[in-house]
């Protein structure tokens, strides 16, 4: 897992760097253009932070094709212009492929010893009810 993600300072760092061995780690694979994503994903990932505060959130901004988005454009999908957490880009969609996403949102759910635990599609409420309850499985 050493695909290489930028913070959105254009720090270079791989994934392996942002997972937390002992905790329960979600990705949010993410992109602006998508309605779903910045409409329903980002909120829910912002309260499942609140509710899980021992969660480890990664959220990923993935570019698809030649989709290059600036530090302005991606904050602009909140209103106060600044993200409640950490947002990474996957410039070249490698960390989206190599968790075998399937379109955005797209969310991996790691379990305590970094083993994939569940890999959910989508943004609606079903989609966020098994979120939910696949986190609170691994609660210790």
């Amino acid at each position: 897992m050493e695909t290489q993600l930028k913070s959105l300072d254009n720090e270079i760092l791989s994934i392996h760097d942002l997972l937390k061995k002992g905790q329960i780690n979600l990705i949010l694979f993410y992109n602006t253009y998508c309605l779903g994503c910045t409409g329903r994903a980002i909120p829910f990932a912002y309260k499942l932070s609140q509710h899980f505060p021992e969660l480890n959130l990664i959220v990923i901004h993935t570019n698809f094709g030649n989709q290059m988005f600036s530090k302005t454009e991606i904050l602009d999908i909140f209103t106060s212009k600044t993200s409640p957490f950490e947002i990474y880009l996957d410039p070249d969609a490698e960390a989206y492929n190599y968790f075998e996403c399937e379109g955005t949102p797209h969310w991996i759910v790691l379990d305590q010893n970094l083993n994939i635990s569940r890999s959910i599609f989508g943004s609606q409420n079903q989609a966020q009810q098994r979120l939910w309850y696949a986190i609170e499985e691994l609660k210790v």
